[in-house]
């Protein structure tokens, strides 16, 4: 069995049929078909069902799936670790929340200092990117802060303020039981903070709407789509300029920390190192809100 068996395995699961899988990973699909032929005659068993959509794991598929998981990890990991010392190169993929603003000044800094470093970033919501760093497809990840696993170090980037906003023609408070909550997706640290209010307050939403993206959310609430629950330092400009309004919560749900995490029992390559480095230098940059 080669590593590059395993690599094409992945890609075909993932994919669901040899046509993509092909594509993805610029192989001709007869190389493709060959390769999980192989894997099957050594592991003496079908690894996926074969059906007119394409294919899907097997039972015995799914059991080497996780072995499998594990090995390229621990080959990347094995890269790494044989990194120059005096040079950070390879890869490097971090996660982040979409609201973490002093994110360009740390990658401008890093990408400057650091040329060889391929960085790749992947936006989620905390719960999402804390299950991706604990499974290994991330280095570390920028996340609201909460009760994470015993196996995640944890290093403070900021505290802000999250504050309860609303169109500049209503009132953002007295919307808390009128307008549609304008959020991100459950697994949200800001989304579970104004829910434990609501909750506490004995109020319910008339209608929660989930969005992909903070730009959505500040120009939802603008035009009066509804209310969100965002950091102040995002829509100081909007407030500024008289499109929205604001209001304050009390400090255990309005006052947030933002983390970086990874994991404890993955070694700690020179290039995050460095990337942790460049986050503490730039922790106190000022960072100016977004202009629409």
């Amino acid at each position: 069995m080669e590593f590059k068996d395993l690599e094409i395995f992945q890609m075909v699961a993932e994919k669901g049929t040899i046509t993509d899988a092909a594509k993805a990973l610029n192989y001709v699909q007869s190389n493709i078909t060959s390769r999980i032929q192989k894997l099957e005659r050594e592991m003496n068993t079908p690894l996926f069902n074969r059906h007119r959509r394409g294919m899907t794991l097997t039972p015995e598929g799914k059991k080497l799936m996780t072995y499998s998981e594990k090995i390229m990890s621990l080959t990347d990991e094995m890269k790494k670790v044989v990194q120059s010392k005096e040079e950070p190169s390879g890869k490097l993929e971090i996660g982040t929340i979409e609201t973490v603003f002093q994110l360009p000044n740390i990658l401008a800094s890093f990408d400057k200092k650091y040329k060889n470093v391929e960085l790749s970033l992947f936006s989620g919501v905390t719960e999402q990117l804390e299950k991706k760093v604990m499974d290994h497809q991330l280095d570390g990840a920028f996340v609201t802060d909460g009760p994470f696993s015993s196996e995640i170090i944890t290093e403070e980037v900021f505290e802000e303020e999250l504050v309860l906003i609303s169109s500049s023609q209503v009132n953002a408070f007295e919307a808390t039981e009128k307008e549609p909550v304008l959020c991100f997706t459950k697994g949200c640290g800001y989304r579970a903070r104004l829910e434990n209010w609501y909750a506490d307050q004995g109020i319910r939403p008339t209608k929660v709407m989930e969005f992909g993206t903070l730009e959505t959310i500040l120009r939802s609430v603008v035009v009066g789509l509804g209310i969100a629950f965002v950091p102040k330092s995002s829509v100081i400009h909007l407030e500024d300029s008289g499109l929205i309004r604001t209001y304050s919560l009390p400090d255990q749900y309005s006052k947030v920390k933002t983390m970086f995490i990874r994991r404890e029992d993955t070694y700690l390559t020179t290039t995050l190192q460095k990337f942790i480095e460049t986050i503490k230098t730039n922790q106190n940059v000022e960072i100016h809100s977004l202009k629409y």
